[in-house]
């Protein structure tokens, strides 16, 4: 009775002031489901872990000059290894002091080592490697192919930027020695590289080398290779791809030959070189900055995405069929070059000024078909050297989170995002309705993932991807990107990820007379296989040099890296040279 009475009583109070037990129930349903949304939103737009404050304490110039040295003492224990056991071949194997020519054997780890040796003062080392040089004529068996991408690279980078350097002559003369050997690679109506069917990386990343060369020596025949390839590509129909370069292209015809985009393997190198090409060259040839800034808007819209729990910004590739893509969310280690490059684009160029150089961005979109347009005018509504920066700054650290992750250190070659994420510009679009509020979709800081005995507090129980191929080849695209994150923002935290990359790569990559690459990073001690890539000594062990030393003896705004990190010197074309080699 009592309790009747009581409803009763609170029934007709509420009648007194208006409100119905109606009116009290359809307001609590409200406040639920705002909160629903609002949490809901929350979860789509954060990071998993908002309140991880990451603090990266100053360290004196002692300190890093320090590391640099140890640096250079694992170059020293690298390539005295290769001169000990393996020179003049190719490659030294680490872990049995054997040897292998699996480039040419021209002894690519001297060559490919050169300028490394010039930045850090290796007088003796360097000498003795320019014997090798001396020796060489390039000479192969008969009936043997030429690599022509990783000759072009490796072989005719290192030549190039050590003479550059050092104003060494025989550089030169080798150089121009090898890029006419290499010229039946030119011999089609595109560029020849051996087969019908050419991969992007391969028939697209020689622009760079073989511009210096024609520099240098004066030799028309070299310029006209590269403008050649700049001409192809510049003209291609990529209305179905949003200007963005298919992987696989008809030597015959010029055209793409799949719809297959990526900036990974078969790519990596070819967007790489349409914004260093236009770097190298003083910022003079159109063509290719508008391929580089018509591939980025693509990529970025396109082939960006967040994964569903801790918010990791990645990088994909896409199968594309008419207006329709389907990403295979795959992130490789190759694709870790890429916010180094998105990085050092927004350093050299005016990208929230782009009418001065007389470009819009929806004008370069203008051709395309109505779903990429859409992603233009997206990207065209934000500052867009902000854009590139924070994708840059995002896909960095989920690539130092791929190495921090795992036991060892190292980061695994390829891995399988989760997917039931979003694309990374539909979450910016939540994120910019919402007003702007705390970083990026993707971009604040995050920690390694551990288990919950670790970190009690954690929320997500997933690193929220598969690790598919668990080798670290001993690979330089990180650290690359550390270093020009490092350059561009001045933030201290890139010198300490590519620090603790170092101190494994002690731990477990480094043996008697070398360094190995590393099978089955998840567990600690790795195994490791017996295999030193020239590269190693060539990009991974020079950009953690350059990262540790606090004076900037390659400036970006002077030198531009190519894809195995030689540097080559920007420069203008003289008046004359502009006529004699039909540069417009």
């Amino acid at each position: 009775m009592p309790s009747i009475l009581s409803d009763a009583l609170i029934s007709i109070s509420l009648r007194r002031k208006g409100i119905s037990l109606r009116h009290v129930i359809f307001a609590l349903a409200f406040s639920v489901s705002l909160w629903t949304l609002y949490y809901a939103y929350r979860r789509r737009t954060t990071v998993s872990f908002p309140e991880e404050a990451v603090y990266y304490p100053p360290e004196p110039p002692e300190i890093w000059a320090e590391r640099a040295v140890q640096v250079k003492k694992a170059f020293l224990h690298a390539y005295h290894g290769y001169e000990r056991y393996a020179a003049p071949w190719d490659e030294l194997k680490p872990v049995t002091h054997g040897k292998v020519n699996n480039f040419n054997g021209w002894g690519v780890t001297a060559i490919d080592s050169l300028d490394t040796m010039l930045m850090m003062g290796l007088k003796d080392e360097y000498q003795r490697a320019l014997s090798i040089v001396q020796q060489s004529n390039f000479s192969l068996p008969e009936n043997t192919a030429v690599p022509f991408f990783e000759t072009v690279i490796r072989y005719l980078g290192g030549l190039l930027s050590a003479y550059a350097m050092s104003k060494d002559n025989i550089l030169r003369t080798r150089a121009d020695e090898l890029g006419s050997i290499l010229a039946p690679a030119f011999n089609t109506s595109s560029v020849d590289v051996g087969g019908s069917i050419g991969i992007l990386a391969e028939i697209a990343s020689f622009q760079m080398e073989y511009t210096y060369l024609g520099k240098i020596t004066g030799k028309k025949e070299h310029v006209d290779r590269a403008t050649k390839v700049t001409r192809l590509f510049s003209q291609a129909d990529l209305r179905a791809f949003g200007g963005m370069y298919p992987t696989r292209w008809n030597l015959t015809s010029g055209s793409w030959a799949d719809g297959h985009l990526s900036v990974g393997a078969a790519a990596d190198s070819a967007h790489e070189y349409t914004l260093k090409q236009y770097l190298l060259t003083a910022q003079t040839d159109k063509a290719n900055l508008e391929m580089y800034l018509r591939a980025t808007t693509h990529i970025i819209n396109d082939l960006l995405f967040i994964s569903p729990e801790r918010q990791l910004l990645y990088v994909t590739d896409t199968h594309t069929n008419g207006n329709s893509s389907r990403p295979s969310h795959l992130f490789e280690h190759l694709s870790c070059f890429f916010p180094g490059l998105l990085a050092l684009g927004a350093h050299t160029l005016p990208l929230d000024q782009l009418d001065i150089l007389g470009i819009d961005l929806n004008d370069l979109g203008s051709n395309l078909f109505p779903g990429a347009r859409k992603g233009y005018a997206a990207a065209s509504s934000y500052n867009l050297k902000d854009l590139h920066l924070w994708a840059a700054e995002g896909l960095a650290q989920t690539c130092w989170l791929t190495y921090a992750d795992q036991p060892s250190g190292l980061g695994p070659d390829v891995v399988l995002m989760q997917s039931g994420g979003r694309s990374w510009m539909e979450a910016m679009g939540s994120w910019k309705r919402w007003g702007s509020k705390g970083p990026p979709p993707g971009v604040g800081h995050k920690l390694p993932w551990s288990d919950d005995a670790i970190r009690p507090h954690s929320q997500s129980k997933t690193k929220d991807y598969l690790v598919k191929t668990a080798t670290y080849y001993l690979r330089p695209e990180t650290i690359e990107s550390f270093y020009i994150l490092w350059r561009v923002t001045g933030d201290v935290r890139w010198r300490h990820h590519g620090w603790a990359v170092f101190q494994a790569i002690e731990r477990e990559a480094k043996t008697d007379s070398g360094y190995a690459n590393v099978d089955k990073v998840m567990g600690s001690p790795a195994q490791q296989l017996d295999s030193m890539p020239s590269y190693f000594l060539a990009e991974t062990l020079k950009y953690l040099y350059l990262l540790f030393i606090d004076e900037d003896i390659v400036p970006l705004e002077k030198w531009v890296f190519n894809t195995e990190a030689h540097p080559l010197p920007i420069f203008e074309w003289s008046q004359r040279e502009r006529e004699a080699y039909g540069i417009l």
